[in-house]
């Protein structure tokens, strides 16, 4: 049965439920530039999109391959993802015989070098990217770094803090209340979040060359043909533990349960030496290998589901910026790149996202101690690997549950908080979102990573050619059109003008790239 939402009445009575709708909604998509025959590409960055240093929408994520596209954030869904379409025509335009990978994946890895590192020039900013990402190098190999994702930044409105906080009957600072909001979110969505990976997971099948120096793990998956593995209830392995999880990040215990002991707990791995990385050295025969010997270089090497976000400051460390500025908006990290859409993401996806994280927020959040912190893990585990396996059973709480009780009881929960937002919007668009995703629970063979295997069988393809085929597709698509002569020109300004600031942050640095980066992390 659903839970009772009682900070939802009190908005309902106070007849302020409408200040819920309208949050900021913007994308962060990453996908990788692949050869025609679907081999990642080992050209650099092409010169045509800008600088992936300073391009405020288009850069590079891991690799030189992996672009990474941001979108501004709208208050409405339908504008965000149009702007994310507009960056894909223009890449496709800009591209020549390339592809922009449909999967979250990487197919046909011909061992670490085929994966290139990004390069952001000769800056020192630019460097301590690069030198960051050869760290990840050494700790982790790079068949890991080549995933690609969508992320989801979501800020609730403005005109809501005031009266949530009134409601609530806190007397404290508002920037205070505000961050201690998001990070009850967070711990919500982080009970719930197996929901977004069952419902939404897109990559149940590997190319078995993403496991080309871990074959000790060959055994734990099915062989779906010479070139594929998968596993058979798999939602998004992508989540799993092949993907972004590793042994290391799995020890720490970043607590979410307020600001504070998040930026303690996230310092205290950033300032804390880890043997295995002082074995690789941190500078060896005048070349860095990594940015230090931590546990992490920095904040953004921990793997999270959500990240509690604030805009730093050029130079800033994220978690001073969170100290100084506290939290603005939510950055949900879990979706896998939906193959079924051709800018890897759909309106629906983000309704049922706004309408979870909304009801995240309105209802009561106990705070998390490291024995909660197991049990979400497990259960996060445990769908990404076999969450249509119609015997799973999750831990809710102190009890045992099966998976479709509990998603359907999440989506009960959410079904007031849609109304609202439909109310306000007037379409009625957030419910049928979330009645979509409930004949999904009950339909486990309509979940995309049901879909995708049911299509490898029925056609006899592998992962990457099925893969391939539908990145052709979509290339033929935004091939056969272009944007508009205005955002043509628009885009192309934006590009030439990346160029150049890059240019003119190189020609007037000066401070030696040491003292550079010692200057970083000395920021108190």
């Amino acid at each position: 049965m659903p839970i009772h939402n009682a900070r939802l009445d009190r908005l309902v009575n106070s007849n302020q439920q409408y200040l819920i709708a309208h949050g900021l909604k913007g994308i962060e998509k990453e996908c990788l530039r692949i050869n025609p025959d679907g081999k990642i590409s080992q050209r650099p960055h092409p010169r045509a999109l800008g600088s992936a240093l300073t391009h405020p929408y288009i850069t590079t994520d891991y690799s030189e391959a992996l672009l990474e596209f941001i979108t501004p954030a709208f208050k409405e869904i339908r504008d965000t993802l149009l702007f994310l379409r507009d960056i894909h025509q223009f890449v496709y335009n800009k591209l020549s015989d390339e592809l922009l990978s449909a999967s979250s994946m990487p197919c046909t890895i011909n061992g670490d070098a085929s994966i290139p590192i990004a390069n952001y020039g000769a800056s020192n900013i630019g460097m301590m990217k690069h030198i960051y990402r050869r760290g990840l190098d050494y700790r982790y190999g790079r068949s890991m770094q080549a995933i690609a994702g969508v992320h989801f930044n979501y800020s609730f409105p403005d005109a809501f803090w005031p009266v949530f906080q009134d409601l609530e009957k806190d007397r404290g600072a508002p920037q205070d209340f505000i961050a201690d909001s998001y990070f009850a979110t967070i711990r919500n969505l982080q009970r719930w979040g197996w929901i977004v990976l069952y419902l939404f997971g897109a990559s149940p099948a590997i190319c078995k060359s993403f496991l080309w120096d871990r074959k000790t793990l060959h055994k734990d998956f099915d062989e779906f043909d010479p070139y594929t593995f998968v596993k058979p209830y798999a939602t998004s392995l992508r989540m799993s533990d092949i993907g972004y999880k590793n042994n290391t990040q799995s020890q720490l215990n970043i607590s979410y349960n307020n600001l504070h002991e998040y930026v303690e707990s996230l310092t205290g791995a950033i300032e804390t030496p880890h043997p295995d990385y002082q074995k690789i050295g941190i500078r060896v025969d005048g070349e860095y290998r990594q940015l230090n010997d931590r546990i992490l270089q920095i904040e953004n090497e921990y793997y999270s589901f959500a990240r509690p976000k604030q805009i730093a400051n050029s130079g800033e460390k994220p978690t001073l910026a969170l100290k100084r500025r506290g939290v603005r908006y939510v950055e949900v990290r879990s979706l896998d790149i939906d193959l079924f859409s051709d800018i890897g993401v759909s309106e629906e996806r983000l309704f049922f996202l706004e309408a979870l994280l909304l009801t995240c927020l309105l209802l009561e959040s106990p705070r998390l101690d490291p024995s909660n912190s197991a049990v979400i893990n497990d259960n996060f585990l445990a769908v990404a690997s076999a969450g249509r396996n119609p015997a799973l059973v999750l831990r809710k709480e102190s009890r045992s549950i099966s998976l479709q009780e509990w998603a359907l009881e999440i989506c009960e929960s959410m079904r007031a908080v849609c109304e609202i937002l439909d109310a306000t919007e007037g379409d009625g668009r957030y419910i049928t979102a979330l009645q979509n995703q409930v004949n999904v629970i009950n339909n486990p063979e309509r979940t995309p990573s049901a879909r995708i295997l049911d299509e490898m069988r029925g056609t006899g393809e592998s992962f990457s050619d099925y893969a391939l085929r539908i990145s052709r597709e979509y290339q033929d698509q935004f091939s056969a059109q272009t944007l508009s002569p205005e955002k043509m020109v628009a885009f192309e300004k934006i590009s030439r003008e990346s160029l150049e600031e890059q240019i003119r942050i190189e020609t007037k640095q000066t401070e030696p790239f040491e003292i550079f980066l010692d200057r970083y992390f000395s920021q108190q």
